[in-house]
């Protein structure tokens, strides 16, 4: 079984043009809501999250993400991505 691991950070900035530097940075805006918990907003790294989407099982088993000190076990609610480059441009993930 395949186990995909990723380093995120807190978002801190809200907004479009937030979520545009972060893209130029080569990074993911994303969210992890969920299990009555307070929704958490997080940036990944774009080519990590690209290349575990290659994947099957990424979409099938649990992810784990270190945010904040803690570890969060989600899986993929949707992933948003361009329409014709090879990019992601946003995540969701709900704690399981």
């Amino acid at each position: 079984m395949t186990e995909f691991t990723f380093q995120a950070e807190l978002k801190t900035e809200k907004g479009t043009g937030a979520s545009r530097r972060l893209r130029k940075a080569d990074k993911i805006p994303a969210i992890i809501y969920g299990k009555g918990a307070e929704a958490l907003l997080i940036t990944l790294e774009h080519d990590k999250v690209l290349h575990a989407a290659k994947n099957k099982a990424f979409y099938d088993g649990i992810v784990t993400i270190h945010v904040d000190g803690k570890n969060e076990n989600v899986k993929i609610q949707a992933l948003q991505r361009h329409p014709f480059k090879p990019k992601i441009l946003h995540a969701d993930f709900i704690r399981v």
